[in-house]
């Protein structure tokens, strides 16, 4: 009897061992503003009450290098943790060349994953790897916009631009009126300073004129006819036309930016959405005078806006993956993307979400919004874009700061730019 009772004690402590071995903890890292890491926060409570699975949230550092660098150290040790994380969309192509992401296309097929509902240019620039394999899906936009004054068009009956002639044109005539009164004022600010806040100008001014940095066959042709007249329309902003202020090649980034545009010193401005808010702001000079609208094409060119935003992953070495692609489709699901719109003020991944009438509400601007995503370009989606990144905003700022032709400019940062990419086989 009492060997009976020993075996039945036995076999009730491998169960519960057992059970205790199977019991499923995703960790889902995600940095970010402190008040966007709390809410992610509560939206993980309400996925463990809806699947009673349980979620570490590991939280990152607000720096987004910091937090590239930390699943870069678990991922490359091919831990099973992290299981899910947000990638910046310039890291995708690395994680994926380097085998730590997870393919995606089975899981999407099987559970008829409705990839409609999201930007479809978004996902085939960024999250389809080599035309082939889903290895992300986006989960917050970001793209360039054109700030202007609203009142000031008004005032000297000039339009909201849809081309660059027609931005010269009024940035010109605005500038030299309200000159008269602000000796400080210029026609149009943006990121020209040499940081990657310029590779994405350069990459909507290429765009702009027609041209572009990666050719159909997916090759870096940087040095084009069309790229090197919208490097020089770029400089002639500068010195020519001088509706640019001459420290844009030295100190313009996405914070001088805006804050010239706020001082009322500035017709137009390029920016991120982030801006918004700010100008509208209690505190803001320009509060109520603010529009925003697309970036102008020129003749031969197209609409476009620099792609940004983060992206969801699942780890290759996860043990969890059937849970992870649950939480991935809860954060894709319609309500969260709604509830993060409206209670971070994040641009949703689904283009759904801008036609809801609350949303439309909260954000009038969200139509604009949703124009500009559908005419995103991403930069170039490498292994080793941060390298072609620096080389890029070397050249291109000499180019716009003068000190070499924007032609000669484009001719050595090509040349650099292929031994790069030899030297990484890709």
């Amino acid at each position: 009897m009492r060997w009976l009772v020993v075996v039945f004690i036995g076999l009730c402590l491998v169960l519960i061992i057992g059970c205790a071995k199977k019991e499923t903890e995703l960790v889902f890292a995600v940095g970010g503003a402190p008040n966007e890491v709390d809410y992610w926060e509560t939206l993980i409570r309400e996925f463990e009450a809806r699947t009673n699975y349980k979620v570490k949230l590991l939280r990152q550092p607000t720096d987004t290098d910091q937090r590239r660098q930390t699943l870069v150290i678990s991922l490359k040790a091919k831990k099973s943790n992290p299981d899910v994380f947000l990638m910046d969309v310039a890291w995708v192509a690395q994680f994926a060349a380097s085998g730590w992401l997870l393919p995606l296309d089975e899981l999407v097929k099987r559970d008829n994953f409705d990839m409609s509902a999201l930007f479809t240019p978004v996902i085939r620039q960024v999250d389809i790897y080599k035309g082939e394999n889903i290895i992300a899906f986006p989960v917050y936009i970001d793209c360039g916009l054109l700030y202007y004054r609203k009142d000031l068009l008004a005032r000297y009956r000039e339009p909201v631009p849809e081309t660059w002639e027609e931005a010269l044109s009024s940035a010109e005539k605005i500038q030299k009126a309200e000159r008269k009164n602000n000796p400080q004022f210029y026609g149009f600010v943006w990121q020209g300073a040499q940081y990657e806040g310029l590779v994405c100008n350069l990459v909507e001014f290429i765009t702009a004129f027609g041209g572009r940095i990666v050719d159909e066959k997916g090759a870096i042709t940087l040095n084009r006819p069309e790229n090197v007249k919208a490097v020089q329309f770029m400089k002639d902003l500068i010195h020519t036309y001088k509706v640019s202020p001459p420290n844009t090649f030295t100190e313009m980034k996405e914070e001088e930016v805006r804050m010239f545009f706020e001082n009322g010193n500035a017709l137009f401005e390029r920016n991120w959405p982030y801006a918004w808010k700010l100008h509208e702001s209690e505190q803001s000079p320009v509060k109520g005078k603010v529009g925003i609208t697309v970036l102008p094409k020129a003749e031969g060119g197209r609409h476009s806006a620099a792609l940004g935003g983060w992206h969801i992953g699942i780890s290759r070495y996860s043990d969890n993956q059937e849970q992870a692609w649950e939480l991935v489709r809860f954060i894709l699901s319609y309500d969260v993307q709604k509830k993060l719109a409206l209670n971070l003020g994040w641009n949703p991944g689904r283009k759904d979400i801008y036609d809801d009438p609350e949303v439309k509400q909260k954000i009038p601007h969200v139509g604009v919004l949703k124009r500009a995503f559908q005419n995103t370009v991403a930069r170039p989606p490498v292994p080793s874009y941060t390298q072609l990144s620096e080389i890029i905003q070397k050249y291109v700022n000499s180019a716009i700061a003068g000190k070499i032709p924007p032609s000669t400019a484009l001719q050595q940062a090509q040349k650099q730019i292929e031994s790069t990419l030899k030297a990484y086989n890709e």
